[in-house]
């Protein structure tokens, strides 16, 4: 079966196209973050919870990442902001809304199918991975990015792909600020710019996002989870 992990390591490539991997397939499993619980029910076997049921996952999730280190770092005067979100998370909080999830906070995609010169990712909805839109195309026919006074901001933003060696690399811009990055009331600005890394490691994807937002932190923040 294969898995998909969420990274935090930067790794160079050289720019070679003809090193571009394939990564067309299902890629089901977790994250890296949190137990890997082994279950009698195929279905939950790689859910990182006790006893690998729904229930704990939901619970034990939000507790993992509550408790990791590697938290964006906010600019002063949004600290109170930050604290007002996150208490009253059950009505702020848009995914709690059946809202899309957005860019990055939809996490790595469930299935990838790639062509010369796009791909099309295909994720599963609940929780908080693309509520009622769970696809995005990325072309990699060497577009350049609409100039931003020109977008529409979006939930997803406008996505152009580049490969550098076997690694893909997505750049995101476009975005509203209605979407969270995680929970804990951390939102953004339109000026969201996010930059994904997708690669295959044998049956493993290897995916890595990296936040920017000028308007709101204080510097760029790599999410591993």
């Amino acid at each position: 079966m294969r898995q998909c992990f969420l990274v935090a390591v930067c790794v160079a490539f050289a720019v070679n196209a003809s090193a571009q991997a394939d990564l067309t397939g299902v890629w089901n499993g977790t994250t890296v973050n949190g137990p890997h619980i082994k279950s009698d029910d195929p279905l939950v076997t790689n859910l990182p919870a006790r006893d690998g049921t729904l229930l704990n996952f939901e619970r034990d999730g939000t507790l993992i990442r509550r408790a990791n280190p590697n938290k964006p770092i906010y600019k002063p005067e949004y600290w109170e902001k930050i604290q007002k979100l996150d208490q009253s998370e059950n009505e702020s909080d848009p995914s709690y809304g059946c809202m899309p999830g957005g860019v990055p906070r939809i996490g790595p995609p469930a299935q990838i199918v790639q062509t010369p010169k796009q791909l099309v990712f295909l994720y599963v909805s609940p929780p908080a991975q693309g509520w009622g839109d769970p696809y995005r195309v990325i072309p990699t026919d060497g577009r350049k990015h609409t100039p931003l006074q020109d977008l529409d901001g979006t939930w997803k933003g406008e996505s152009i792909g580049h490969w550098e060696g076997d690694t893909l690399v997505v750049d995101t811009i476009g975005f509203n600020d209605s979407s969270w990055l995680d929970i804990g009331g951390y939102f953004h600005s339109e000026n969201l710019h996010v930059i994904e890394r997708l690669r295959r490691d044998g049956n493993n994807l290897i995916w890595q996002a990296t936040v920017e937002d000028p308007d709101v932190l204080l510097k760029p923040w790599v999410m591993n989870q």
